[in-house]
């Protein structure tokens, strides 16, 4: 069976990172069983969170999680799709990933109420006297990152803009579809329910967090897929 190296389960949902969220829906869509193993991040082979180990298989990174599934499991998460739609699916695929996930980034990490809220919590189970070194040098490697990316240097105004338009496109995109592509899943879709459902909790106080919730079919989209993949985290 796939043993999913992942962070556990915070917020209220089944993971607080949206990799591995998208990941743990890939599986779903493909019908594929998998347990859980919390330990893994000092082993992970490129320093993240996912990686999978399939029967003495590693595969680290999402993405090429997925290629190892279509791979070796003959699934074709696109399925049905037409080359401009799958073209299209990466294209916005990337937008979230390569864009949108740092904008959530910041939000998380760089304000100190969102960290006091959110990701504080990943540093409970560090010896209490390391607790406060530990967060600020994570948080200042991850602003230096974020520096470096480009977002770091806007103001908070023009990263929410950013954020607003990333939402009013995938919102657009999906109008009222069940999935981004029809009425079926595709690969976008993990992605696209992964990063919307992660700015809508509770925790983040963001403009992110007021685009998504502004947009009734993204909270419905995010409602939709947590039923019917993760019924026991749906909204009662």
């Amino acid at each position: 069976m796939i043993k999913l190296y992942s962070f556990g389960p915070y917020f209220g949902l089944p993971d607080a990172s949206p990799f591995v969220l998208k990941t743990m829906a890939l599986l779903k869509f493909a019908g594929l069983r998998y347990v859980e193993d919390h330990s893994g991040f000092g082993r992970a082979p490129k320093g993240k969170l996912p990686f999978i180990d399939d029967e003495g298989t590693i595969v680290a990174d999402s993405t090429f999680i997925r290629l190892y599934l279509e791979k070796t499991y003959g699934i074709d998460f696109d399925a049905g799709l037409t080359p401009e739609q799958r073209a299209a699916g990466w294209a916005i695929e990337k937008m979230l990933e390569e864009h949108y996930y740092w904008l959530l980034v910041q939000a998380r990490w760089i304000d100190d109420g969102n960290f006091a809220r959110g990701p504080a919590q990943f540093f409970s189970r560090a010896p209490a006297i390391l607790r406060p070194l530990a967060k600020a040098l994570i948080r200042k490697k991850i602003a230096r990152t974020l520096m470096a990316q480009g977002l770091g240097r806007h103001t908070d105004e023009q990263l929410a803009e950013l954020g607003r338009r990333d939402m009013d496109a995938l919102s657009t995109l999906l109008g009222d579809k069940p999935y981004l592509f029809g009425s079926a899943p595709s690969a976008v879709d993990a992605v696209a329910f992964a990063m919307v459902t992660q700015t809508l909790v509770s925790e983040l106080v963001s403009p992110l967090r007021d685009a998504v919730a502004s947009k009734p079919n993204l909270v419905a989209y995010r409602d939709r897929l947590l039923a019917a993949y993760f019924p026991s985290y749906a909204a009662g």
